[in-house]
């Protein structure tokens, strides 16, 4: 065989360009030691750098977040299970803040507060993280609220409107309607450009998917993120919850889009968050909760915001959630969120229970933005709604003594039964904003003063029917314009007059069903009886 001859220059080539590709990775992290552990959270000892926030690692793949930097160690909260925790295991630190995957990827998927799937479809596909805690925007930033968010409720829509980037407080007792509120906004943004995040916290996992389910039917899964941290989910993942929701909200905000989030409910999340500060021995304030909880939903609530045409022009809407208890709106939780937020829907239980749905209590609802998240069109035909349905509620509480009252008094209360009436609105029915126009302007000018109150409902149907058919074009009209004018008005009250000429009432239907039943076949006795 012949040798082969190994050239100088090439070994001395190919030991240079080693050495030029060669790199050094040098990768440094302190390590400490868990010196207590329990109940979700842990102390570690050693972990002088450590950054308030950041992501800790702990044997068996499980991960914290330093929650309290003390003079000789820091307190961490487990974003997973302790029960692989044990005192003196190692602790390694990230140099990373806790992060939560974002992106169009997301949408449709029900996730926990760390961004992993929970649905069993998989993993998400997506490249993009942000942090969970970010500075809200700044004034500069922004731009006043002036789009309006249709939630489909004629209610809301007419008297306490909510505008893109607002940040608009539900509040009442358990079981007065707050979810079904929230859920019927969502299925309302189908065909729309907004997308929803819907954060429950401290929920039962039925009632979560009992939602999922009802946003599947209606086909509102599809522009909708479902964050999922349950009551069977550790305080922490409780406490991370919202602000994971809002970091998803504000990829899309940040990228010229629109978003809705929902905190279902601020409540529990302020319980978690009690929970963790007292095992960390934070000093409690009033009710046990620590000094900074007002702090803590501020910091959330302000990162909604409508940016300025600069910066895209995207918004972002919150519309948390408080539970009350037995109606206590000035309790201390309620009353500071009600301090942060731009306007509140009080949903009250007494209205619920006698059969007003939704139960808003127009007294204690109030939107800060007012008109200027309101279409045109609701603007002139809503004007005077909340003040005669307020007036109605006074006057009523007096009539309820029995006393005489004059012509007008008794007009003004037939006026308001059937304003409350027209306001009722059934579960997972949202309206477009023209139908709740057309609706809205039959009851103020007077077409269904002589109307009887159980007839209301379906003349309010049939109403909407009947113009769809006969007269779509001013519908059609009001819908593109979304404005009154004396024109269209016109057009308006001539077609609500001509079908109230072919409304049948109640009573008439009735005896024309009982004219035209067939008459009942005699009993064999009686027929005996008439033989003989």
């Amino acid at each position: 065989m012949n040798a082969v001859k190994i050239q100088p220059e090439e070994v001395t080539n190919i030991l240079a360009e080693q050495i030029e590709k060669y790199k050094q990775y040098l990768e440094v992290s302190e390590v400490g030691r868990v010196i207590l552990v329990g109940d979700g959270i842990a102390r570690v000892y050693g972990l002088d750098g450590a950054m308030a926030g950041e992501l800790i690692k702990f044997p068996g793949d499980v991960y914290g977040m330093v929650f309290d930097l003390s003079e000789d160690n820091v307190g961490a909260i487990l974003l997973g299970s302790d029960m692989h925790v044990r005192e003196g295991d190692e602790v390694h630190t990230t140099g990373r803040i806790v992060e939560i995957p974002v992106g169009e990827a997301m949408l449709g998927r029900v996730i926990n507060s760390l961004g992993q799937p929970i649905d069993g479809k998989g993993p998400i596909r997506t490249d993009e993280a942000a942090p969970i805690e970010k500075i809200a925007p700044g004034v500069v930033k922004r731009q006043p609220v002036c789009e309006p968010l249709q939630t489909g409720l004629k209610a809301i829509d007419s008297m306490v409107p909510i505008g893109r980037g607002q940040r608009e407080l539900i509040i009442g007792d358990r079981q007065t309607g707050k979810t079904a509120l929230a859920v019927d906004t969502i299925i309302n943004q189908r065909g729309t450009d907004v997308v929803c995040i819907y954060v429950a916290i401290g929920q039962k996992k039925s009632s979560v998917a009992a939602v999922v389910q009802r946003l599947d039917e209606h086909n509102a899964l599809d522009y909708t993120v479902i964050l999922n941290a349950s009551a069977a989910d550790p305080a922490p993942m409780q406490f991370l919850a919202p602000y994971a929701g809002c970091t998803i909200g504000e990829y899309f905000r940040d990228n010229g889009k629109h978003a809705l989030v929902i905190f279902d409910d601020l409540s529990k999340q302020a319980v978690a968050y009690r929970q963790m500060s007292l095992l960390l021995r934070r000093p409690p304030g009033r009710e046990a909760y620590p000094g900074d909880i007002f702090y803590c939903h501020s910091r959330l609530l302000e990162r909604a915001a409508k940016m300025n045409d600069a910066l895209g022009a995207g918004s972002l809407t919150a519309l948390p959630i408080i539970e009350t208890q037995a109606g206590e709106i000035a309790s201390y939780i309620p009353a500071n969120v009600i301090s942060i937020t731009d306007g509140q829907i009080y949903l009250e239980a007494d209205l619920f229970f006698s059969g007003v749905r939704p139960a808003i209590n127009v007294g204690n609802s109030v939107s800060r933005v007012g008109g200027a998240a309101q279409v045109k069109a609701m603007k002139q035909v809503a004007g005077r709604l909340r003040l005669e349905l307020a007036q109605y509620r006074e006057i009523e509480s007096f009539a309820q003594f029995g006393s005489e009252l004059d012509k007008a008094t008794q007009d003004q209360i037939a006026r308001g039964r059937r304003l409350v009436e027209v306001l009722k609105q059934g579960q997972y029915e949202p309206m477009h904003v023209a139908d709740q126009v057309i609706q809205i302007f039959a009851v103020v000018n007077g077409f269904l003063d002589d109307i009887e109150i159980d007839d209301i409902t379906r003349f309010e149907s049939e109403l909407l029917e009947f113009i769809v058919n006969a007269s779509a074009e001013a519908r059609n009209e009001l819908i593109e314009k979304l404005q009154l004018d004396e024109e269209l008005e016109a057009k308006l009250k001539e077609a609500i007059g001509a079908f109230k000429r072919t409304f049948a009432p109640s009573d008439v239907l009735k005896a024309t069903d009982e004219a035209q039943k067939p008459a009942e076949p005699a009993d064999d006795a009686e027929g005996e009886a008439s033989a003989e």
